[in-house]
């Protein structure tokens, strides 16, 4: 009887992390869409499901070496809740950069509308995967690994949009997240294998000032 119980608890255990697994997107949901709190549907416009947000980056004066990410997910857009889809659109200065970054909710396929990039991401076992994509190749980067773009001309930027099977895939910068989360000093100095001297130099330059 013993072997028996144990045996079923195993087998309900791996039931239910199969499920947990097979539902770790966003959730499907029992209607056509989801309205705003407190909404009518029947008072719901063509406008809900209108999103204007790129219209800014037209003419738009271009500086810096960093990307200029534009997102249109769940929180600019709120049509897309229960949608599983989402897209960013990514305009990189002459030599920009985004910097290395995961999505924690989603895979991205990445497609070049203008320029060349060069792309890569880092699996679970350290191997590098680069590519030189010009207009309109398209590269995917796998849910949750490290990634990074960046536009190899000097004298033009680059145009991109990242498409996402999320609503909300959710973005983590890593120089963001390491430098400037908060970790002390002296243990990025140990982690990094670095003086605390340099580590305070890296959290100034990407502690987010609000």
């Amino acid at each position: 009887m013993g072997k028996f119980s144990n045996f079923i608890a195993i087998s309900m255990i791996i039931t239910l992390s199969s499920a947990i697994v097979s539902n770790a997107g966003d959730p499907d949901i029992l209607k056509d869409f989801i309205t705003p709190l407190m909404a009518v549907p029947t008072n719901i416009t063509s406008d809900y499901f209108t999103y204007t947000g790129f219209r800014q980056l037209v003419n738009l004066n271009i500086t810096g070496t960093t990307a200029i990410i534009t997102k249109a997910s769940m929180k600019e857009f709120p049509a897309l809740e229960g949608q599983s889809v989402s897209v960013a659109a990514l305009i990189y200065p002459p030599s920009g950069i985004n910097p290395p970054h995961v999505h924690p909710r989603s895979a991205e396929l990445l497609m070049v509308l203008q320029g060349v990039l060069e792309v890569g991401f880092v699996d679970t076992t350290n191997k590098l995967f680069t590519q030189t994509l010009q207009a309109p190749d398209m590269f995917v980067f796998p849910k949750g690994l490290v990634h990074f773009q960046v536009n190899t001309r000097s004298d033009s930027p680059a145009y991109a949009l990242g498409m996402f099977g999320s609503a909300n895939a959710g973005a983590s910068s890593l120089p963001v997240s390491v430098f400037g989360s908060g970790i002390a000093p002296q243990i990025l100095a140990e982690a990094f294998k670095t003086d605390v001297q340099t580590i305070s130099k890296l959290i100034a330059a990407n502690t987010v000032k609000t």
